[in-house]
């Protein structure tokens, strides 16, 4: 009991730098042209939303510790065809945030080459997963410190200077609950705590009572106050045209010195959050493969390039608002699916009540369906393209395994 706090701190500091990516230094910009100011509360229901969504995963994780996140998740408890929904909304929604994640890097490290810089970066840390390098609790700690304190800087300019007057305000509060949809992504890396991979330590349950609500809470609360002060300094009009918000409203407030601060905290963030992303979809591929929905002889390495090659496309084919539409409402679909199949989790299995599932579940549907209509339409094909092609990948691959087997050298003798 003693080493609960500490284990509890360095959980949430597992989690922080999963989370704090491109949301946070790039995802107001969009969601404040749709609601303005009403982005701010719209946050609380994002916070909600995905509170519920992690603990439907740490559940279903400590009761099925070795299958392949939430794809497992469903397949163990739903069947197949829910299953390969699953997969294919989760692979849909991490290339896109691979790309939004990659495109927020260009915008502030690389502003004159963006789609290079963000190519660069999606190569860059592809190679570092590959080469066996993982954010360790150490690491992690010291990211989180560096993101959480430039982004302190980045409050205090905003609120330090009168700003000058806004040319105007964006927004309605109509599109508050599909702002809130948007932003979810900015939370959606917890299952770097509430699902850990295969040969990490799980998280006692002790630990992760306290440590999800910390973690979502912290992220909230940080997101208020950088929306808050981005607002604040740009106002929602010019605050929706900003390629970069943290380092506009830095500029706006007098305070351009710390604008390469801004830039090495991008950076930071952008590799971390990234390497959760590819991680993630990688370990969805693999599950894939190792049930039969996809050839069982993809070797991890091809997996990685698949991974790669499909968030280098979400970079080229997607502007960075949509990437953000796109991984927000195909990650929400993915947690339809695991609270869906967190309600039917035996009672011995619970260390939250069912409620929270089928609150979550409630939730990431209405969040999904609000999202923008071209980043809905578009997740609503891939969704069902993905699907289609893993259930065709499985088909050919039962077919030819049956002709094998059906051959002559596998036909007994005498007949």
């Amino acid at each position: 009991m003693t080493h609960k706090p500490r284990e509890v701190v360095t959980t949430v500091a597992l989690g922080l730098p999963a989370v704090l990516g491109a949301g946070v230094f790039a995802g107001f910009a969009p969601a404040a042209g749709l609601a303005g100011w009403w982005v701010l509360p719209a946050l609380a229901i994002s916070a909600f939303a995905a509170l519920c969504s992690a603990f439907s995963t740490a559940d279903q994780s400590r009761a099925y510790p070795d299958v392949g996140g939430g794809y497992g998740y469903v397949r163990a408890q739903l069947g197949v065809w829910p299953a390969r929904m699953t997969a294919s909304a989760h692979l849909l929604g991490r290339a896109a945030m691979a790309g939004a994640v990659a495109l927020m890097f260009g915008a502030y490290v690389v502003p004159d080459q963006p789609v290079l810089g963000a190519l660069a970066l999606v190569v860059a840390t592809a190679l570092l997963g590959a080469a066996g390098f993982r954010f360790t609790a150490g690491v992690s700690v010291l990211v989180s410190v560096v993101v959480l304190g430039v982004l302190a800087l980045v409050v205090a300019s905003s609120f330090s200077i009168a700003p000058v007057p806004s040319a105007g305000e964006s927004g309605t509060v109509n599109e508050l609950v599909g702002v809130a949809g948007l932003m979810f992504v900015a939370f959606a890396g917890f299952e770097r705590i509430t699902a850990p991979h295969r040969g990490e330590q799980p998280h006692p349950p002790s630990v992760l009572r306290i440590a999800i609500p910390v973690l979502i809470g912290l992220s909230f609360a940080v997101y208020l106050a950088v929306g808050a002060g981005v607002l604040r300094q740009l106002g929602s009009a010019r605050l929706a045209l900003s390629p970069a918000p943290l380092r506009d409203a830095l500029v706006a407030a007098d305070a351009a010195a710390l604008v390469p601060l801004v830039q090495i905290a991008a950076a930071v963030a952008g590799v971390a959050a990234l390497h959760f992303v590819l991680a993630s979809a990688h370990r969805t591929l693999t599950g894939l493969a190792e049930d039969g929905d996809l050839p069982t002889r993809l070797r991890p390495a091809a997996l990685s390039i698949v991974v790669a090659v499909a968030a280098a496309l979400a970079v080229v084919l997607m502007p960075l608002g949509l990437a953000l539409g796109v991984a927000a409402c195909s990650t929400l679909f993915y947690y339809a699916f695991t609270n869906a199949s967190a309600r039917v989790l035996l009672q011995n299995d619970r260390t939250w009540p069912m409620r929270t599932a089928c609150l979550g579940l409630g939730l990431s549907v209405l969040l999904a369906m609000s999202t923008p209509v071209p980043a809905l339409l578009i997740s609503l094909a891939g969704l069902g393209a993905g699907t289609g092609l893993i259930g065709l990948s499985a088909s050919v691959r039962t077919t030819l395994k049956g002709k094998r087997e059906a051959s002559p050298q596998h036909t007994p003798q005498g007949r």
